[in-house]
């Protein structure tokens, strides 16, 4: 999800870093952690950052930085500022927690905590400061601040962050500022608990310009160091005639020195004084709950304890091994040091989200209502779908390396049916945000029944199905255009407009589509026939759509007839276009990769199909960096003797859109997705329709790669993928058996090595 056709500028001011850039740190001899660089992604809108964070965590805590002291950091939208770190800028003005990864809209990036010393300033273009020195590494991220020299240090456990601060000689300072952040709404409260501890609410939501997907993040946190002095601090509305009484030194902000209870308000936030010797280090605890303040409590408690029961290294070492472990599930051998950087960071990037909701005591807040849920002992509940991304790729790789992760997330897909009526399809930390098209839940649940895991409930499941599958449009929550979908196999324009992005009318059948098809697989794998072949004749309604005059899918009017006057390349630069969502039809017209061979002679036969498709990427016309284009260079290997264009395509898209450098990721990473992409693709196999248990396989970039699997799930203990020879591939075999370039995910995992033998 991109989000980009409806902001007016992507342009931003950028800024030298100071320094000399970022750093990495080293995990160790030998780990695939040295190969991590967080910083990828961090430029070109990628919107990733390099904080610390756990795998599938939900507390993360990222540098949040502007363009200069002169921007105001609420003007996030005009600049595109879905991210609280851009590699561009170097003003920054604290640590921001619980930030969202690779997303197309502004979310979260709360309490943010920041350092200063000398004089006590409130105002965040005060305070702010330049910086260098960065050091990044999974779980750990540092700098030093030019305007302080201080040192900066954070870390993180899975609902807790720890954050280290080396002060100079003298007066020294730390905020916690509950007013800025990233996301659209505002409103908090801040109560001191002790001396040294005090806990919070924030307001947030609105994520895609919902006003409804609101919901509360409460914060607690403690210092290591008792403050000289402390008090709250909060932004006024201006007082003619008695505001310079109180305003001299910090505008707008009051500053509360003698009034220690608690605080609300929308721009607020607390601060304590300290008075430091050279080099003395004071340390900040932080939890975090969706739940309460008692909940975050607890997680501080059964997480980090407090100060002496834990150090910051040994939380850091925590947290890297945590990366360790699972980034060691899949080990690489041969290929470039610049490879083994863009898969390992890629790989990174796919296990930050989904995210865990629940809190050490399995609470949770239940989708779309007030009630609290508790999960079941040894399983967790996740949040953060961006299902029109990942049902893509992302849930794939789950599957296949993290089956217990992806079936605690499929298991957390079914309660939000059961305490909403409803699949989730953008669901943000139990809201539903209703952003981007489709009917995503249906590809994934039927994927990872499909391929074996089996131990949740696909009878609930199915229902949840039939119901969005069949239910009118008016009472549709996931299919607000059912009506003419169901009538007539296709949606005309002036139906529906979903969002700001305008009437996207056949990218929301495209989706259908590729949901019912999934959906007839699943049926007859239940022994519904019935459905199964209602549902498939469904999916082959793109046909519809099909234009010889253009060559393309385009859309049809309320009357019947095609869209009058048509440019198949209109939309190619994010400009709202009439039928088309963030793309051209060129982005769309070969997303049917459950009827490619019908599609195929809709365009003239084989022949005529591989040169149009060719087209896309001799012209400029595929777009690396979204969703309904990313299988595109797959679709020639359906076709013998065509597999070679694949290959070479696909190297190309790693060569020229993926690199070590901050903007190494074609845009926005839409949590993860952009990166399973190169995953799957640098491994050699990549699962080409959303939905069906197939992969299809291209050339690896690396001489092996080893995958760990659990054995629990899949009988064996690891798949194999190796390459000789360099060129084309010439011959696959799979278990020593022949093989051709699509494989099931039975056999994939059956066959236990792959061999590639190239020409």
């Amino acid at each position: 999800m991109k989000i980009r056709s409806i902001i007016s500028s992507l342009l931003g001011t950028v800024l030298i870093l100071t320094g000399t850039g970022p750093a990495l740190a080293q995990g160790g001899p030998g780990k695939v952690t040295d190969h991590v660089n967080t910083f990828i992604g961090t430029s070109n809108f990628g919107t990733t950052n390099p904080g610390a964070v756990c795998p599938n965590g939900m507390m993360s805590v990222s540098p949040f930085n502007v363009s200069g002291s002169d921007l105001n950091v609420f003007d996030k939208d005009a600049r595109w500022w879905s991210t609280p770190y851009s590699s561009d800028n170097c003003f920054f003005t604290g640590f921001s927690h619980v930030n969202l990864s690779g997303v197309g809209c502004p979310e979260a990036g709360l309490a943010l905590t920041m350092p200063t010393a000398g004089p006590l300033q409130i105002a965040h273009q005060d305070y702010g400061s330049e910086y260098r020195d960065e050091i990044a590494e999974p779980g750990y991220y540092s700098n030093r601040l030019l305007k302080y020299n201080i040192l900066t240090e954070v870390t993180a456990t899975t609902r807790t962050a720890r954050e280290r601060y080396t002060f100079p000689k003298g007066p020294g300072h730390l905020l916690v500022n509950f007013g800025e952040g990233l996301t659209n709404e505002s409103g908090a409260w801040l109560r001191k608990v002790s001396a040294t501890e005090w806990e919070g609410m924030r307001i947030a939501g609105s994520f895609c310009y919902n006003p409804q997907a609101v919901f509360p993040v409460y914060f607690v946190f403690r210092v290591s160091k008792t403050p000289a002095e402390s008090g709250f601090w909060k932004r006024q509305p201006e007082m003619k005639g008695v505001e310079a009484q109180w305003t001299s030194d910090h505008g707008q902000f009051r500053l509360y020195r003698n009034y220690g209870r608690e605080i609300a308000g929308d721009e607020i936030g607390c601060w304590m004084n300290f008075d430091n010797a050279e080099g003395e280090t004071i340390e900040l605890q932080m939890g975090v709950s969706f739940v309460s303040c008692a909940n975050a409590w607890e997680n501080l408690e059964a997480e980090q304890g407090h100060f002496a029961d834990r150090s910051f290294e040994e939380i850091r070492a925590a947290a890297h091994e945590q990366w360790e472990s699972d980034l060691s599930k899949i080990q690489v051998n041969g290929g470039s040091s610049r490879d083994k950087e863009i898969f390992y960071t890629a790989l990174y990037h796919t296990l930050i989200h989904p995210n865990i909701l629940n809190d050490v005591n399995g609470e949770y807040p239940m989708m779309e209502s007030e009630g609290i849920g508790k999960v079941k002992e040894g399983h967790n509940r996740y949040t953060v779908f961006s299902l029109w991304d990942t049902y893509r790729n992302v849930h794939q790789l789950m599957t296949l390396v993290w089956p217990e992760r992806q079936r605690d997330m499929v298991e957390s897909m079914i309660d939000m049916y059961r305490e909403w009526g409803w699949m989730p399809k953008w669901e943000l930390f139990g809201r539903e945000t209703f952003t981007m098209e489709g009917d995503p839940a249906i590809p994934v649940i039927a994927d990872t029944w499909l391929k074996g895991i089996r131990d949740f409930d696909i009878d609930t499941a199915y229902e949840a199905f039939l119901k969005s599958a069949e239910t009118p449009g008016k009472d549709n929550m996931m299919r607000p255009d059912n009506d003419p979908y169901l009538e007539k196999g296709y949606i005309p324009l002036g139906w529906f407009a979903q969002d700001l992005s305008g009437d996207n009318s056949v990218s929301h059948a495209l989706e259908y589509y590729a949901a019912d098809n999934a959906l007839s697989l699943l049926a007859a794998e239940l022994g519904k026939p019935e459905d199964a072949e209602r549902f498939k004749a469904r999916s082959l309604g793109y046909r519809h759509y099909y234009s010889k005059e253009s060559g393309t899918l385009r859309p049809i009017c309320k009357d019947g007839s095609f869209l009058q006057p048509f440019d198949p390349r209109q939309g190619e630069n994010f400009e709202p276009v009439p039928g088309f969502h963030e793309g051209s039809a060129w982005n769309y017209t070969f997303f049917v990769p459950h009827d490619i061979e019908g599609l195929a002679k809709l365009m003239g036969g084989q022949k005529a199909f591989v040169n149009k498709l060719q087209k896309v990427f001799d012209e400029g016309l595929y777009d690396p960096s979204n969703e309904p284009d990313i299988a595109y260079p797959y679709l020639f290997s359906r076709f013998k003797g065509e597999e070679w264009r694949t290959q070479e395509t696909v190297n190309h898209i790693l060569d020229t859109y993926y690199d070590v450098l901050p903007a190494g990721i074609p845009g926005n990473d839409d949590t993860g997705t952009m990166s399973a992409w190169a995953v799957f693709s640098m491994m050699g196999f990549y699962p080409d329709c959303p939905g069906e248990p197939y992969y299809t396989f291209t050339l690896p970039r690396f001489d092996e790669t080893v995958i760990t699997l659990d054995p629990k799930f899949w009988g064996k203990e690891e798949l194999r993928i190796r390459k000789a020879g360099k060129g084309h591939i010439h011959r696959i075999t799979a278990g020593g058996r022949s093989s051709g370039f699509r494989i099931s995910h039975k056999d994939l995992i059956k066959a236990g090595t792959i061999d590639i033998k190239t020409k």
